[in-house]
């Protein structure tokens, strides 16, 4: 028997050699893996896919762990511990000072390999910090609209806020070879392995930002390393991702996945049990036993590292009175809401901190207690006559939103608070600057082990909170910068002690709610495990029918 080479191939002429090629485009075409379609309440807010600009629960869900990744990633399987992602390794060169060894052999979706010059231009002012300095705690002031895009690659204004707000002192990343990267900061911080975990520290490839036509192109396909890249984002109705199935963790196991706006509950329920739809998320616990009827479908879930919160804009004519904003903290008995609408699915926590912070959680703090008789007695010191306030409100953006704020509508009235709800449409509304801009709701998460991940990141100077002009206090402002650069854990866990009594007594910034629970409902017949998250994990080993 002859032995087949590309000469005697060519020699034969076509026909041989589409023989040859018949098997091959055969098995290419022969990709038996499902595709499903999940039916969400919003699919992103900025419209956009970019980490920097999409910071929210929605984009959570769709970016991790299918589109972005970090170099340090979580264990979106278990208790959302870190463990190496995009990084192999880290070490500690000094209190400033992290370097990082990559992964070897990770492909981009455009297939080039992941380096180091990556990473550096992930983290370069190009990218992500634009034109703001390090070691500066001045508050960047940021959107209450969602910015137009600019013409060309000129960042939009939150890009570089919201970049700050996660890394506030990082002076530049090197590389010291093809696979090795340094973080150089300017100031000491016991976080900076925590920040390299968290929610917007995630890595981009750098040709595919220089080969896009502008800021927006690129926004909206990003090339990632993620086991799913992006085919197409329906601003507002839907986005389709397609297997990437050179991912560095495994062969996908879907072909495609379709996040499908469906904004009403039950909507989203019936199109799961037609088979219009293979999951149905944010489900109200109070739905939970209706779709588990059908022995076919089930329901998974519980809390998450994310706390509901009634936010207060203390620029606001009553509001300004912090003895208004006091009785607002004391009229909400908290758990007569878990119950009645969570089914006690959920908590009250200990205030906006988790019990993963470790030796920094203050287990001896708890939200303000419910005792009507002294919300009243604080509306009397502060002379409050009635005057109206407005409650800017989404139509269930979060689970149950709605049938809260009616809830805590009628809690406040009972001690003399005159809340008007005010419906809006999107959150450019709910964050617009006016004199009617007073209460709204919030979720607040913790990225990492450490307070500095949510109090400081949302409240503190360069917090959502203090950017959109909502909120600030001068004292929390200088014990935030103290946080996070101590490296003395007592002196840095009594700051945060003192920042709680500011943010949740004292001056209230908001007050929590709850601890979130998010429920997503689908066949039995698929099995895949929820993560402790918003985040839907659909790489290899959390998916098979």
């Amino acid at each position: 028997m002859s032995k087949l080479t590309r000469r005697t191939i060519l020699k034969s002429g076509g026909a041989a050699a589409s023989t040859l090629l018949l098997p091959r485009f055969a098995i290419a075409q022969a990709d038996n893996r499902p595709s499903v379609t999940i039916a969400v309440q919003k699919v992103t807010n900025a419209n956009v896919l970019d980490v920097l600009r999409e910071q929210s629960n929605v984009g959570e869900r769709v970016f991790f762990s299918s589109i972005w990744e970090g170099l340090i990633s979580k264990n979106w399987r278990g208790k959302l511990e870190a463990v190496p992602g995009l990084a192999t390794e880290w070490r500690r060169i000094d209190d400033q000072t992290v370097e990082v060894k990559l992964r070897q052999g990770v492909k981009f979706h455009n297939g080039d390999e992941l380096t180091a010059e990556d990473v550096v231009f992930t983290f370069s002012r190009e990218r992500m910090l634009g034109e703001t300095e390090a070691k500066n705690r001045s508050t960047i002031k940021a959107f209450e609209k969602i910015p137009t895009p600019r013409p060309g690659k000129e960042l939009p204004p939150d890009v570089p806020a919201v970049a700050r707000r996660i890394w506030p002192d990082l002076v530049r990343v090197d590389a010291v070879d093809k696979y090795t990267v340094r973080f150089y900061n300017a100031t000491p911080d016991v976080t900076i392995e925590g920040r390299l975990s968290r929610y917007g520290s995630d890595i981009m490839n750098r040709r595919a930002w220089e080969e896009a036509a502008s800021y927006l192109d690129w926004a909206r396909k990003p090339v990632t390393t993620g086991p799913y890249k992006v085919v197409e984002l329906k601003p507002d109705v839907s986005l389709t991702l397609e297997a990437h199935d050179e991912y560095w963790g495994g062969r996908p196991p879907l072909k495609r996945i379709r996040f499908l706006e469906v904004p009403e509950v039950a909507s989203r329920i019936n199109g799961l049990l037609s088979g219009e739809y293979q999951f149905a998320c944010d489900i109200p616990p109070d739905q939970i036993a209706g779709i588990e009827k059908n022995s076919a479908f089930e329901v998974q879930g519980g809390t998450i590292q994310n706390h509901r919160l009634t936010v207060f804009d203390k620029n606001h004519a009553v509001l300004a009175n912090p003895l208004v904003r006091r009785a607002f903290t004391h009229a909400i008995d908290r758990q007569a809401i878990v119950d009645s609408l969570w089914a006690g699915r959920t908590r009250v926590p200990k205030g906006l901190q988790w019990e993963f912070y470790g030796d920094m959680f203050n287990a001896d703090w708890n939200v303000p207690a419910y005792d009507p008789k002294l919300a009243q007695d604080l509306l009397k010191q502060a002379n409050y006559k009635g005057d109206p306030i407005p409650y800017r409100l989404l139509n269930n953006y979060y689970t149950n939103q709605v049938a809260t704020a009616q809830i805590l509508v009628e809690m406040w009235k009972s001690v003399g608070l005159n809340v008007q709800i005010e419906t809006k449409e999107n959150w450019s509304q709910i964050m617009e600057r006016s004199p009617t801009r007073a209460v709204r709701d919030w979720s607040n998460s913790a990225a990492f082990n450490d307070p500095v991940s949510s109090l400081v990141a949302q409240h503190g100077p360069n917090g959502q909170q203090q950017q959109i002009g909502e909120w600030t206090n001068t004292e929390l402002n200088k014990l935030s910068e103290f946080l996070e650069t101590s490296t003395d854990r007592a002196a840095r866990k009594k700051a945060f002690r003192r920042m709680l009594e500011i943010a949740e007594r004292e001056d209230p910034a908001y007050t929590v709610l709850h601890q979130n629970a998010t429920f997503t409902a689908k066949p039995k017949s698929i099995k895949w495990k929820a993560a402790p998250a918003f985040a839907m994990d659909f790489r290899a080993g959390n998916f098979e029918v």
